[in-house]
């Protein structure tokens, strides 16, 4: 049974960079242009129309409303955004926003196909969380605190009872901590994958959380300091037994 088509909604006030947007969606096998914008305002009164978009390749650089003012008034729940712009100076900002991805133009197709396959990857089924086993303790102590990430290019220190939680941004990750947050290459399984602490906790396709740190649990959202993460479904009964042996 083939895919359902995923639903492109293109914003960009340059019609030569709209064109080239539509054209790419166009070629791309697995989507259908549902609408293109040449401003931020207009597209709005789309959202707010309950208009059909799984994907939204937006602009930064726009009169009236900018691309990033614009992920803000979204209604939830949100598209995945990708943000297309000629200034790869707003990547942390965009990140920031919790963005799928981020394209600098000219726009290369064979990275645009990148993007859309990050997409796709989000609209599978969440793999199960790997059972608990009956040889681990529930005593989730750490024998250690620190580990060393590559930060701009250069191995740094990190103690992780510092980090509130993990979260998975494009090609790379984001170390969130109450004070600082800090851009690291990989990817998000890359990093679970290293960390010997058995106190961090996969909770979400795009999140991994500090159980040390978890202040409260409603409605399937764990605060942590002034953040908020989501905990998804298929994660849930296994979360509540970690916190439970806290």
């Amino acid at each position: 049974m083939a895919a359902a088509l995923l639903a492109c909604v293109i914003i960009d006030d340059n019609e030569i960079n709209r064109f080239t947007l539509e054209r790419a969606v166009e070629r791309h096998d697995q989507l259908t242009l549902a609408a293109s914008f040449p401003d931020a305002v207009e597209a709005l009164t789309y959202f707010h129309d309950g208009g059909a978009v799984d994907v939204l390749l937006l602009d930064i650089e726009m009169p009236h409303i900018s691309g990033l003012e614009l992920v803000k008034l979204l209604p939830e729940p949100k598209p995945a955004i990708i943000l297309v712009t000629t200034h790869a100076s707003f990547a942390v900002d965009a990140f920031e926003l919790r963005v799928l991805d981020y394209l600098v133009k000219p726009v290369n197709y064979a990275r645009f196909c990148q993007a859309i396959a990050r997409v796709m990857e989000q609209h599978q089924p969440a793999p199960p969380p790997p059972a608990l086993s009956a040889a681990v303790p529930t005593d989730i102590s750490a024998t250690g605190t620190d580990l060393f990430v590559k930060i701009n290019g250069k191995l740094q220190r990190i103690n992780f009872e510092d980090v509130l939680f993990i979260e998975a941004l494009s090609t790379y990750v984001l170390l969130v901590t109450d004070k600082h947050k800090h851009i690291v290459g990989g990817t998000l399984k890359n990093m679970e994958d290293r960390l010997p602490f058995r106190h961090f906790v996969r909770v979400h396709r795009s999140y991994i959380v500090n159980l040390h740190r978890v202040e409260a649990l409603e409605d399937n959202m764990l605060r942590l300091g002034q953040h908020e993460v989501p905990v998804s479904r298929p994660y849930q009964e296994q979360l509540a037994q970690r916190l439970g042996a806290l």
